[in-house]
């Protein structure tokens, strides 16, 4: 049967980190909003939400390969509610990689503000109405969601630390290649 597998697949590693990038870059795009006024605000706005939406389509093709790809074994020394902990942690990345951008996209369409995506096209919004009023609302979710993506982060960068330099079990080496196997 062959030796598990103990790194995670290129197309894996690449929607990981492609993934953890443009959401650093959604991070410093609302910064930059929040600190210039007139055209330029705007166009970090849009940039934010082509942006955001391209991770709503990266996150569904992550789910997709993911279900097609079953993710590798945990160490098997790693006790019961880490292994839990660690899927559940997972679940809810992928569910806030989705709730954020979709509740982006609602509040741009109940508030019918377009959104040209990296300046190429159109893209359509949702069948929704409620104006400004349903729009702040969503904006709400949206921010709330992203304060949860915080705390995931968080959590998910000190287990990744705890495994390297605590358990020293080569969790970390399976999602950066540059980090030398451990005997």
């Amino acid at each position: 049967m062959g030796e598990p597998r103990n790194r995670y697949s290129v197309v894996s590693l690449l929607m990981h980190w492609g993934i953890a990038a443009a959401v650093l870059a959604q991070v410093l795009l609302i910064t930059a909003h929040e600190n210039t006024e007139g055209p330029i605000s705007g166009q970090f706005v849009m940039l934010h939400k082509s942006l955001g939406l391209t991770i709503l389509v990266l996150t569904l093709a992550r789910i997709g390969w993911r279900l097609a790809h079953p993710a590798i074994p945990l160490p098997s020394a790693l006790p019961r509610w880490q292994k839990v902990a660690a899927r559940a942690t997972h679940v809810l990345f992928y569910l806030a990689l989705i709730v954020i951008p979709m509740t982006g996209w609602l509040a741009s369409s109940a508030g019918g503000r377009a959104i040209e995506w990296f300046g190429l096209f159109s893209w359509p919004l949702l069948p929704v109405s409620g104006g400004r009023e349903a729009a702040r609302s969503l904006m709400g979710l949206h921010e709330l969601a992203v304060k949860g993506l915080y705390v995931l982060i968080a959590l998910h960068v000190i287990a990744a630390l705890k495994h390297q330099f605590i358990d020293r079990d080569n969790v970390l080496h399976r999602m950066i290649p540059i980090i030398p196997r451990r005997p």
